[in-house]
C-alpha cells in the first residue's frame, strides 16, 4: 500500500483509496530530523510552503518518493533541479489561489488607504473616547477612485486583482517581463510598463504578485521606494522576501510612504523590527488564500495530483523544471 505524508492537517476532505494517508502536526515540526522521520519511506508527500525540500528532504524520504505535492502556488521552498533529478514530479496549486489572495490584495488596499488599522486601535483601546468626537480633518485617507494601480507580476492573480479594481474605476499599469494580451485587451484596457523604475513614480497603489526568484529578492528595495510618491500604498501579498522590509519600515516611519497593505513577511513570523509599532501599515499573518473556496480548492488539487501520480497517470498542475519554464510575471 502506498504510503502519502501530508504536512499538515488539510481544509476539506483529503481522501486517496488504497493508499495509507497521515497526517503531520498542526503547528509543524519541531525539527528536520522529525520531518524527515515523518517523510521516510512516502511515495508521496503534501508539502506546506515552510518546508524546506531539498536534497537532505529526498534522502530521508527515500527513492521511492515519486511526488511533492505543493499545497501553496509558489515553490521556492523546493528545489525544483533536485526533485528533477531524482525524478520526482512536484506540483503546485496555481488557480485554486488566485480568488483567495486577490480578495486579500484588495482588503489590505483598502485597509492601508483608509488608515483602517490606525483607526481599528483608536476606536478599541479607548483613544476615541479619550480623544473625543473627530474632526474633519482627521484620520483622512487616500481614495481609490480615479488613482493609478501598478500591478507588479503579471499572473493569475495580478489579474483578478485588477479586475477587482474596475468598480473604482483605477487606471491599470502592470510591470511584467514581456507585455500580456489579456491585460491591455478589455475590460482592463492596462498599460504595459516594461521598466519598473519608471513605472513606480506613476503609481499611486502598487501591488506585488511576482514568484521569489533571485531576480525577484529585494526587487523593492530602498532606491525603489524612494521612486515611489509619498502619497502612495504598497500591498504585497507575493512573498516577503520580495520587499526589503526594513527599507520599507523606514519608508513608512519617515512618512516617505503613505501606508503599505502585508499579507507576507521577510523573516515569517517574525517581523523587521519596527513595523508592528507603525499605524500607517496593514498586517495580516500570511492569510491570502485562506478562504473557504481556495482553501478546499487547494485541497482538492492537491488530491488530485497525488491520485494521478500514484496511478501512473500524468500530474494535474506540474511544477516545469527551470530550463524548460517560460518567464512569468516579472
Amino acid at each position: 500500500m502506498p504510503k502519502v505524508a501530508v504536512s499538515r492537517p488539510l481544509p476539506g476532505t483529503f481522501d486517496v483509496p488504497g493508499a495509507e494517508v497521515a497526517f503531520g502536526p498542526r503547528r509543524g515540526f519541531e525539527s528536520l530530523e522529525d520531518m524527515y522521520s515523518f517523510v521516510r519511506g512516502s511515495d508521496a508527500y503534501v508539502s506546506w510552503f515552510t518546508d524546506p525540500i531539498d536534497d537532505a528532504f529526498l534522502d530521508a524520504a527515500g527513492e521511492q518518493l515519486r511526488l511533492v505535492a505543493q499545497f501553496a502556488v509558489g515553490y521556492d521552498n523546493i528545489d525544483i533541479e533536485a526533485c528533477a533529478r531524482r525524478g520526482v514530479i512536484v506540483t503546485n496549486t496555481p488557480d485554486a489561489v488566485t480568488e483567495g489572495t486577490a480578495d486579500m490584495a484588495m482588503c489590505l488596499m483598502l485597509g492601508a488607504a483608509r488608515r483602517l488599522a490606525h483607526a481599528d486601535s483608536f476606536a478599541r483601546t479607548g483613544q476615541w473616547v479619550q480623544h473625543g468626537p473627530l474632526g474633519p480633518d482627521e484620520f483622512i485617507g487616500k481614495p481609490l477612485s480615479g488613482a493609478t494601480l501598478l500591478i507588479v507580476g503579471a499572473g493569475r492573480i495580478g489579474y483578478a486583482t485588477a479586475i477587482r479594481t474596475l468598480g473604482w474605476g483605477m487606471n491599470i499599469h502592470y510591470h511584467a517581463r514581456s507585455p500580456k494580451h489579456v491585460f491591455e485587451g478589455a475590460p482592463l484596457n492596462a498599460t504595459y510598463e516594461p521598466d519598473l523604475d519608471t513605472a513606480l513614480p506613476k503609481a499611486d497603489f502598487v501591488s506585488i504578485h511576482t514568484p521569489l526568484t533571485e531576480d525577484t529578492r529585494h526587487l523593492i528595495d530602498a532606491r525603489r521606494l524612494a521612486l515611489m510618491k509619498p502619497s502612495a500604498v504598497l500591498v504585497n501579498t507575493s512573498r516577503g522576501p520580495v520587499v526589503d522590509e526594513s527599507a520599507l519600515v523606514e519608508a513608512l516611519r519617515e512618512n516617505r510612504l503613505f501606508a503599505a497593505g502585508l499579507d507576507v513577511f521577510e523573516r515569517e513570523p517574525a517581523l523587521a523590527p519596527g513595523l508592528a509599532e507603525l499605524d500607517n501599515v496593514v498586517l495580516a499573518p500570511h492569510i491570502g488564500s485562506a478562504s473557504e473556496g481556495s482553501r478546499f480548492a487547494m485541497t482538492a488539487l492537491c488530491q488530485a495530483n497525488v491520485r494521478a501520480v500514484l496511478d501512473g497517470r500524468d500530474p494535474v498542475t506540474p511544477v516545469t523544471p527551470p530550463e524548460e519554464r517560460s518567464p512569468v510575471g516579472v
